[in-house]
């Protein structure tokens, strides 16, 4: 019913779900996945006469597309035998977010600040980009509202004489970004931010060390 590509997305969507626990538990409250969230932060933060709010709302989604447009440049121009290369660029911005946390407040601080909060927001944008099809995202990985509205359409169809194939993959990738949360909320219940940074550095750089020398080869094979 699933090949190696759904597989794989669920194994990302996990990464992206520890993305976002290692902000929401170790930060002022910044959204890292949920961007619906930050546009209206950042509009709505001028009504609540939170002007710092606004900025920082908007600075979020500025690196989020930022990271999908240089991860697609990149996808084009150098990552032609690499369908999953948006992973390096997601490796990257992490390995650099824990740089900067680490120059700026040392190993052991619990609430991370700004500036490496942009940087995996700049990962997750790009990671983003690791399914695409026909110059299109086809599987978005932290967009949770999309994969619900897909989910729900899915049980309908079933319910009208379809298949458990019309729901279900859309089920298990939304339990994978939920299970991802699961484990970064563990994760921080015995490191502080710097360290769930390196954790969840180190779990990408498996990932893309998995995609990127086997998962990408092999698919260029076939």
């Amino acid at each position: 019913m699933f090949d190696s590509e759904d597989r794989l997305s669920w194994l990302l969507a996990v990464l992206a779900g520890v993305l976002g626990a290692t902000a929401f538990t170790h930060s002022e409250g910044y959204f890292v996945t949920f961007m619906t969230g930050n546009a209206q932060r950042a509009v709505l933060g001028y009504f609540r006469h939170d002007v710092l709010l606004s900025i920082t709302a908007g600075l979020l989604l500025v690196c989020f597309v930022a990271g999908v447009v240089i991860a697609s440049v990149c996808r084009r121009r150098f990552w032609s035998g690499h369908p999953h290369g948006p992973t390096v660029l997601t490796t990257t911005s992490l390995v650099a977010a824990t740089a900067v946390d680490v120059i700026e407040d040392g190993w052991g601080v619990n609430m991370l600040d700004f500036a490496p909060i942009m940087l995996v927001v700049f990962g997750i944008g790009a990671l983003n980009t690791s399914f695409v099809k026909n110059g299109e995202v086809s599987i978005a990985l932290s967009y949770v509202t999309g994969t619900l509205v897909k989910m729900g359409q899915g049980i309908e169809r079933h319910m009208a004489g379809g298949t458990i194939a019309d729901w279900l993959g859309y089920f298990l990738l939304f339990s994978s970004f939920v299970f991802g949360g699961v484990i970064g909320g563990c994760i921080s219940l015995v490191v502080n931010g710097t360290w769930m940074l390196v954790v969840a550095t180190a779990v990408c750089a498996v990932t893309t060390a998995y995609t990127y020398f086997h998962m990408d080869r092999r698919r260029v094979l076939d």
